[in-house]
């Protein structure tokens, strides 16, 4: 179990700081009068989830090793209510990357076994939600290039 929390957390903290550069950077090149607080106001919308998720890791980890198999639909449990809280900095298609981690959260605990531990129901359902996520941010940036060739 050290090992599965250890390649997870390890691919959480490199996405986050990920997310945190092309967060800096693309808000730089769109909003840069505002972009500080514009980052401040969406990172303080996540945090609850990243809190409630490393504490509820915690928990689990040190006084109920027997229920660790729920923490990847945990996980995206909470990922999903981050998305959802963070929608209003975020174009609104983004609505549908927090339903697919929340339809997958569902679904990984509904297995009600350790099979939710298997990679497959961490990595398919963050692949495809990341593209999800990337996809809706590329036409959004898209169609607002467009809007200003426009004008």
């Amino acid at each position: 179990m050290a090992t599965y929390l250890g390649i997870w957390v390890s691919t959480a903290l490199l996405s986050a700081g990920l997310t945190g550069a092309q967060m800096y950077t693309r808000s730089r090149r769109i909003h840069s009068v505002m972009s500080d607080e514009m980052i401040w106001m969406a990172v303080e919308q996540f945090l609850p989830s990243l809190s409630a998720g490393v504490l509820i890791t915690i928990v689990l980890w040190g006084y109920v090793p027997a229920a660790l198999w729920l923490l990847p639909g945990i996980w995206q449990l909470v990922f999903s209510l981050g998305i959802f809280s963070s929608c209003r900095f975020l174009p609104r298609p983004m609505l549908a990357a927090g339903a697919w981690y929340l339809l997958t959260a569902l679904v990984c605990v509904s297995l009600g076994d350790t099979r939710a531990l298997s990679p497959w129901a961490m990595g398919i359902p963050y692949a495809v939600g990341q593209s999800l996520v990337a996809a809706v941010l590329l036409f959004a940036s898209q169609e607002q290039k467009q809007d200003q060739n426009e004008s």
